[in-house]
């Protein structure tokens, strides 16, 4: 077994050293940010009633987790999340193998989900209300607005990226568009989904969100707008002494 040397080892220490200060950076930059948030809510320089303050923030988190009612709220948006999340991995990969297999779809396709994917989404939720009504199938259609065009657009033109040769070569040994598709395409572009998966998550919830904004009775969504338009936080006003 090869000997560290001590340049080797001064180095590792080096950076290990850095590591930790980073971290320690970090906590320092929050723990100001905190500290200053909760003295000028002190002080009046900020008002606490519309600002709050990090103490009324961890009273109010605690109360809701001692009634349950919070890990209700995130149960509900963390079960859309992950649903609208599975539909757009399953219709993402399954359209945009579509794609790739059939040139003359794409071409006629391309252009409407390029408009799809750009048109803000936001915008799709109230629409989406209307048309479904506003119960948790409509949340998980929003989740899936979101992130869906993007991720076919994504795909696709990774698949379009895939080496030529390697397709010529099963194409050249009698090998069908399903063997591309299994043997070449599929295993050299699971970086891209992986990649595109860990995009879709996070899209999907600020979907699930914007969803619940407009018209849920349950989730982060909903619970953020309640909050929001009759400061709950008012609530504990005389209860916690502030």
């Amino acid at each position: 077994m090869a000997q560290i040397s001590q340049a080797q080892k001064q180095y590792l220490r080096q950076q290990k050293r850095t590591k930790r200060e980073i971290i320690l950076a970090r906590i320092a930059v929050l723990a100001a940010f905190l500290g200053a948030w909760e003295f000028f809510t002190r002080i009046g320089t900020l008002d606490s009633f519309i600002f709050s303050s990090p103490s009324k923030v961890c009273r109010t988190f605690y109360e809701m987790c001692t009634d349950h009612s919070l890990f209700t709220h995130i149960g509900i948006t963390l079960y859309e999340t992950l649903v609208s999340f599975l539909f757009v991995i399953v219709f993402g990969l399954l359209i945009a193998v579509i794609l790739w297999a059939s040139p003359k779809t794409s071409k006629i396709l391309e252009p409407y989900l390029v408009v799809l994917n750009s048109l803000p989404k936001s915008a799709l939720a109230p629409l989406l209300i209307v048309w479904l009504g506003a119960n948790m199938r409509t949340i998980i259609v929003a989740g899936m607005s979101v992130a869906i065009f993007g991720s076919i657009i994504s795909l696709y033109t990774g698949f379009l990226q895939v080496d030529r040769d390697k397709l010529k070569l099963i194409e050249t040994l009698g090998g069908s568009k399903k063997d591309c598709l299994t043997k070449v395409v599929l295993p050299s572009s699971v970086p891209l989904i992986l990649s595109v998966m860990k995009v879709n998550i996070g899209l999907c919830l600020v979907g699930v969100i914007i969803g619940e904004f407009i018209g849920a009775r349950q989730g982060l969504g909903y619970l953020i707008i309640y909050g929001s338009q009759v400061f709950r936080r008012v609530r504990w006003v005389g209860k916690l002494g502030w």
